[in-house]
């Protein structure tokens, strides 16, 4: 195992498998994929340490992360890890819960398969009991929240949080979160837009402590100045932003260049000097205090903006200067003689230059209206920042739903309760449609497992009181024991529930519908039985 990824081998045998054995087998791979990660749901989760195949370690209890390290064989298997990806890509957390959930819907056919059960039967009743769910949850189970009311915003993310690595800093990293989304949050005539991913840049800083991040109101990039006599402290900068080289452009495509005598040469370098000084005229007429380009900086150039007082910066990524763009309110130039006073970014407070650690960063900061940010981490080593932004990450996508669908509901268990007591009143007896609402029952028993309660103690008492109507009764993660949730202010955004509930039973129902798996591979001497099943396998 050491300095190798951890392998789950699930058999796969190299011939056509067909009917009952391949769906049980599928059966077995969602389980054990499931079981990996059972242990890292709610506030007691377990770690997990992984180890790449080059040595490096990850300690992590993200769904999503540990199921990225590890290789499976089985192609139902490939397919779970497949569906954490999809939950965190479109809601940003519940991935744990998504294969846990899954598992179980595909543990709970398993009985209905023995009992010859068709599988589009088990089917029809899955999907008639998924869509009932949905109905559930938006129309009586959640509830609405302010978008103006910041503390009830900080519960539901603190809530989120609460159960990660970073939960011991949850106040700083609720803040973090909300003041993130809330600066890249556009409201243009009704149409709500939130890009985390382009625009609030998390930078990862060793040193310092975790109490030390913060958002900043602009935008920060690990870039130095490119001549040492260029100012590095700027009040009220104005800045012009390029996607051009500031240097002689060389040929398109490969040009050949004949020179006869000294003069051509000479005729040669004095286009070049031109075409540069000709740049950085047209740059200089802006009167700008600093140009950022994506591409060079040529010491000729340097030399003329030197003389101007102007800062250079090079080379930067494209998407830095995207954000620099939005902060400042300059407009991306891709040409020197299109620049005009519009495409001059003035919003900024301050231009500054400073060096943490070995490394110098340039900060572009107290910008009027900045609808970009840079999230600053600060930690003790890489492994606990890498932790610190993957946790960091699922509490933006929270406050990212809650802007985007602003309803609520119960955490720790008792929604999938409340929703499996009502799916339970209104099935007959011993139906699929009745073991989709035993399966959800595995959030709260799994809770309660992770913090070493009494699990059938525990949930007996927990159904007792949704039958007597406390629909916002769940478990306390911490502790093991049955609260109110909504006293105790333990919330989930809806968005991640839905998410949760489709992805869980869809999953289920696409594996229930294989029913033959054909490799495409041949054991060495193996003599195929038929001439039929051959042909299938050279195919």
């Amino acid at each position: 195992m050491y300095g190798q990824q951890p392998i789950i081998v699930l058999s796969q045998n190299t011939k056509r498998e067909s009917g009952r054995k391949v769906q049980l087998e599928n059966i077995t791979a969602g389980k054990t994929i499931a079981d990996v990660i059972r242990t890292c749901l709610g506030p007691q989760a377990m770690l997990k340490m992984l180890m790449d195949p080059m040595g490096g370690i990850v300690m992590t209890n993200d769904g999503n992360a540990i199921l990225r390290e590890i290789t499976v064989q089985h192609p139902a298997a490939k397919s779970m890890i497949e569906i954490a990806r999809t939950q965190d890509e479109e809601v940003g957390d519940g991935t744990t819960s998504v294969i846990v959930l899954a598992g179980e819907m595909l543990a709970v056919a398993e009985q209905f398969l023995t009992q010859n059960i068709h599988p589009t039967v088990i089917i029809r009743e899955y999907r008639q009991a998924l869509e009932d769910a949905i109905k559930l949850l938006q129309d009586k189970i959640s509830v609405p929240i302010d978008l103006n009311d910041r503390d009830k915003l900080k519960e539901v993310i603190r809530s989120c949080v609460g159960t990660k690595y970073i939960g011991r800093w949850a106040d700083l990293a609720v803040d973090i979160a909300l003041d993130a989304v809330n600066t890249v949050t556009i409201n243009d005539n009704g149409r709500i837009e939130v890009d985390i991913k382009n625009y609030a840049k998390v930078e990862k800083i060793p040193g310092g402590t975790v109490e030390e991040s913060k958002v900043l109101n602009g935008v920060m990039v690990n870039k130095d100045v490119t001549h040492p006599k260029m100012r590095r402290y700027i009040d009220n900068p104005r800045i012009i932003l390029l996607d051009c080289p500031l240097e002689y452009k060389k040929g398109e495509s490969q040009t050949n260049i004949e020179i006869v005598g000294e003069q051509d040469f000479t005729k040669l370098l004095q286009l070049e000097e031109e075409h540069v000084q000709r740049q950085c005229e047209e740059i200089i007429a802006l009167k700008p205090d600093v140009v950022m380009t994506e591409k060079g900086v040529s010491d000729l150039a340097q030399h003329y903006l030197v003389k101007a007082g102007i800062t250079a910066v090079r080379r930067l990524r494209k998407t830095d200067n995207n954000r620099i763009a939005r902060a400042c309110g300059a407009t991306i130039v891709n040409r020197t003689e299109e620049l005009k006073e519009a495409d001059v970014g003035t919003q900024a407070g301050r231009f500054e230059i400073k060096k943490i650690g070995d490394e110098y960063f340039t900060f572009i900061t107290e910008c009027k209206n900045p609808k970009a940010c840079t999230i600053l981490l600060r930690g003790a080593s890489k492994d606990i920042l890498n932790e610190i932004e993957r946790n960091l990450q699922d509490a933006l996508h929270v406050a990212k739903n809650l802007v985007l669908n602003p309803r609520l509901v119960a955490g720790g268990g008792s929604v999938e309760m409340a929703v499996s007591a009502a799916l339970s009143a209104n099935a007959p007896h011993s139906t699929p449609y009745r073991a989709v609402a035993q399966a959800l029952e595995i959030i709260p028993r799994t809770l309660a497992q992770n913090c070493g309660a009494n699990t059938i103690r525990t949930l007996t008492a927990l159904r007792a009181r949704h039958a007597a109507g406390a629909g916002a009764a769940g478990i306390d993660g911490e502790t093991g024991e049955i609260v109110d949730m909504a006293a105790k202010a333990i919330w989930e955004p809806l968005a991640v529930k839905l998410q949760v509930y489709k992805t869980a039973v869809e999953t289920a129902i696409l594996l229930l519908r294989i029913d033959d798996i054909v490799s495409g591979s041949k054991k060495k001497n193996a003599e195929p039985t038929a001439p039929a099943e051959a042909a299938m396998m050279q195919e």
